[in-house]
This record gives structure tokens, sequence and C-alpha cells, in this order.
């Protein structure tokens, strides 16, 4: 039984793999998704990320059917309950930005889409430094005080504005950030390492980073002269180009032949052994690709193996 991880100083317990809700309504249709839903949840998980952005850049898509997909999926199953559910707010272009006024009507909409009256895991999606945080501290914090959020959390913010967020939320007695949700993953450290992570250390924030799988080239599908059917395959043969991605490749490859494990399991293993994560966040389009992601929280890497990783990925 894999064991439940305390989600920064929140009251939340969250299970070792987020999984990502961005394929729900995009790449994953209703059926598929209920299905991945179904399977996760059988094995223990209970933290699912989406947010009311998701997805409106697809044809015919307007936003919001990652969060309609969860929500229909929750009510057929009665379990919202046992579901950590993390939303966002700030990037639909219709709820665009961090002003008070757009907080509190994409807080609405998101509770009507996902069926629910409240949400346990809040982010501000992206920062908007136009606002002062102030105005979105404050707004978030009368929605936690109305119990229509539980906790609320940060992602693509710089180390300075979250700084002065926590600063504010601590000196005027307001919620705080608990979490946090950087890009990060073995090809992509600098875009969590180094300041971002020391605040999140100094404060006891979590962090439950995003593209943990690096937009699936660390699940080794992508090799040197094989094409790959994905809506992602661009951006993964970018990393395939680079001396770096191949030698990151090579030590999966070994460390992952030592457990008898997939290459997926193995980078999000040395992501969640890193200081600060408690959950890397992993979608999957299908139910085959659903073990591999699952089994990061019974995979221990030894000292050994997690400092090969980290210098393949220097």
């Amino acid at each position: 039984m894999t064991i439940l991880r305390p989600l920064g100083s929140s009251d939340l317990e969250v299970f070792p793999l987020s999984l990502g809700g961005n394929v729900f309504g995009w790449t994953a249709d209703q059926d598929q998704s209920f299905a991945v839903l179904d399977a996760y949840a059988a094995a223990g998980g209970n933290f699912i990320d989406t947010a009311d952005a998701y997805t409106f850049w697809v044809p015919g898509n307007k936003g919001g059917e990652s969060e309609t997909v969860l929500g229909q999926w929750m009510a057929a199953r009665g379990n919202r309950d046992d579901v950590v559910v993390a939303t966002k707010v700030g990037a639909l272009p219709e709820y665009k930005g961090l002003s008070a006024s757009t907080i509190k009507a994409a807080a609405e909409e998101s509770l009507r889409r996902l069926g629910t009256d409240h949400i346990d895991l809040y982010y501000t999606h992206y920062d908007d430094p136009s606002v002062p945080v102030e105005e979105f501290i404050t707004a978030l914090d009368e929605l936690v005080r109305s119990g229509k959020v539980r906790a609320i959390a940060a992602s693509n913010i710089t180390p300075e504005r979250l700084q002065e967020s926590l600063d504010f939320s601590d000196r005027e007695g307001l919620v705080r950030y608990v979490a946090l949700q950087p890009h990060y993953n073995l090809v992509s450290r600098d875009t969590y390492e180094g300041p971002l992570q020391e605040i999140a250390s100094r404060s006891g924030l979590a962090a439950v980073p995003y593209f943990g799988l690096a937009a699936g080239f660390l699940t080794g599908k992508y090799r040197p002269g094989t094409e790959v059917e994905s809506a992602r395959a661009e951006k993964a043969g970018e990393y395939l180009a680079t001396e770096r991605g191949r030698r990151v490749l090579a030590a999966l490859d070994e460390v992952a032949a030592a457990h008898d494990a997939e290459v997926a399991t193995v980078a999000l293993a040395w992501l969640a052994a890193q200081p600060t994560v408690a959950a890397p966040i992993a979608s999957a389009r299908t139910l085959e690709q659903l073990p591999a992601l699952l089994a990061v929280g019974d995979l221990e890497l030894t000292d050994a193996e997690l400092a090969a990783l980290t210098a393949a990925s220097a």
C-alpha cells in the first residue's frame, strides 16, 4: 500500500503521483478518461490536477473541458470526498489574470464544472505582475474563509513574487501558499533548482512538478531514428537532439534495467526523491500508460542511482 504524503503545511495528504488532467477532453475522450481515473483510484491514487484553462487551445473547445470530465466522473462514482482536487485560475482567456473579481468569478465556474462545493488546492496558474500580491492573496483568503477552497498554491511565478506573496500572507495573517507547481524534470532542472527551490524549502512549501516526463521524452519511447505519433512529439524530439538528453536516456536505461522497471518510472522516482517534492504530475491518455506512472510510489532508488541520474542531467 503506497503511503500518502503530506502536502506542505496543509492538512491534505496526497498520493506520490498526481494524475494530470490536461488530457481529459483533449487526447482522451470521456470513456478513456473515466477508465484512467478508475484505474488510478483503484491503485490508491487520490491527487488529480486540472485547470480551468484545459483545453481551450483545442479547436472546438473553449476551456473547462477537463474540469467537466473530472466532475462527471466524481458524480458518477460518488467519490468526491476521496479525491484531492487541484485546479487553477488565471490562464483561461475568459478569466485571464489574477484580479480579485477574476479569481472570484473563475472559482465559481470551476466549482460548477467540477460539481462540488469546494476545491482542495487552488493554484494561481500564472503570475499576473499587473496585480499587487495584496489583491490576489486577499481574494484567495476570502475563498478559503468561505469554505470554497481548502488550500492555495502557486505555479509559474518568480522567486521574488513568491517571496513577496508569502511575506504579505505572514504579515497580515492571511492564507498562505502551501505548494508550488514548477516546471521540473531530469532535462529541465534550472526551471526549479536554485532560488525557487530554496524559498520552497525555507518556507515549508511542497513542490508538485509539471512536465515531470518532459512532454513524454522521459518515457524512453523517443529514440534516435524512431517516429512517435503524439501531440507532444515535436517538443520531445528537441530533447533527443541534445547531448544531455541522450546522456539522461542512457542513465535511465541502466537504472531501469537494474530494477526491471519502466524508464518513465525511474524518471519520476528521481523527481519524487528531490528535496521539497511531494508528488510529480504525469498524465496518461490510455490505461496502458498508467502502470509505469503508478509504480513511482513503490520504486526506491539507491543513493548511487540518484547520483548517477543527477550527474547525467547536469
